[in-house]
């Protein structure tokens, strides 16, 4: 029993003194990580890196634009249940029809 109470409040010591320079260091990394990423060098790359990622999206997006669509309407052909896209919303709003929402919902007034 001495043994196990000796060995308990070691650890409970050991968690103690560990968890404040647990708490130091990662105070510590968080300011150097803060420091680093507020640098105008990274600032700069990070910057660069988004517009390249931006335009190797758009390239994506027109290269493989009909295939995703033709991909997506074999999908729902086969996949029982599945319901193809609406149209999107329409952006004037005397376009828009006087649905509810939801079932049980009055519709809107739009005028």
């Amino acid at each position: 029993m001495k043994h196990r109470a000796v060995f308990l409040a070691g650890a409970a010591t050991g968690y103690v003194l560990g968890t404040r320079a647990g708490k130091e260091r990662y105070e510590q990394i968080k300011r150097m990580s803060r420091r680093v990423a507020e640098h105008p060098r990274v600032q700069e790359a990070a910057g660069v890196l988004r517009a390249q990622a931006g335009e190797i999206a758009e390239s994506a997006r027109h290269r493989f634009g009909d295939k995703v669509q033709t991909v997506s309407g074999m999908v729902q052909e086969k996949v029982p249940g599945m319901r193809r896209a609406e149209p999107s919303a329409p952006t004037d709003a005397t376009d828009r029809t006087r649905q509810p929402a939801h079932p049980g919902d009055t519709p809107a007034d739009v005028t």
